[in-house]
């Protein structure tokens, strides 16, 4: 199956270079562009891409407002939004995953990163396994703020032992096989672990369950 992509960005050369790298790819044709945040949603309703690649910094209507606005959408449920920016150390990239981005990559990746970002949340998985992003976005997930928690830390008493256990596991940035391995069980277990975890919570995605996970002090950042 074809990966349709859109492309929010407000600088046109570079909309140009990922459409020219995305539809080289086999898998994958970009079925959109916007320059701005409202532009973003309104072309993301019309089309309904698997992935939203989006740009946090753009005029008007800027990226976080639109990723909020994209995900809060339920006929928009199975679009992911994987947030491109240069600023990595950013709040708002840890805002935007609180909105329900399923991940960020920085603008300066190369091209299989990039490639293979767009496969990953496309799949449903997020972009938060590599140290380097795992300890950014800890950092800022850890910090309090007034923003309220995705889920209600009693909606945590909802979930088995073993729910909670994977769900640590995700927050650290285990991939389901890693996990598999971790606790001697199947990578198929592992993923109704997860899914029914994400149910309870009432999570978009992985990203939003580790979200959760740092917000409810269920994990807490590794040193």
């Amino acid at each position: 199956m074809t990966i349709r992509v859109l492309l929010a960005d407000d600088q046109a050369l570079l909309r140009a270079t990922f459409r020219i790298l995305i539809d080289s790819d086999p898998g994958m044709t970009v079925v959109a562009e916007a320059a701005d945040g409202r532009e973003a949603i309104d072309l993301t309703r019309a089309h309904a891409p698997d992935v939203v690649l989006m740009d946090l910094r753009m005029p008007d209507t800027d990226g976080l407002t639109a990723t909020a606005g994209i995900c809060s959408l339920p006929d928009l449920a199975a679009t992911r939004v994987l947030v491109l920016t240069t600023f990595e150390n950013d709040q708002n990239v840890a805002r935007a995953l609180r909105a329900g981005a399923s991940g960020f990559l920085g603008k300066d990746v190369g091209p299989d990163v990039l490639l293979t970002g767009i496969r990953t949340v496309a799949a449903g998985e997020s972009l938060l396994s590599p140290a380097a992003t795992r300890t950014l976005i800890t950092r800022f997930l850890a910090t309090p703020d007034a923003e309220a928690p995705l889920a209600p830390p009693e909606r945590l008493t909802t979930l088995t032992e073993r729910e909670r256990e994977v769900m640590s596991l995700v927050a650290y940035g285990m991939s389901n096989t890693e996990i598999a391995g971790h606790l001697v069980v199947s990578p198929l277990t592992v993923r109704s672990h997860v899914q029914r975890a994400m149910t309870k919570l009432h999570a978009r995605d992985r990203a939003q369950l580790v979200v959760i996970a740092y917000q409810s002090g269920l994990v807490r950042p590794r040193p």
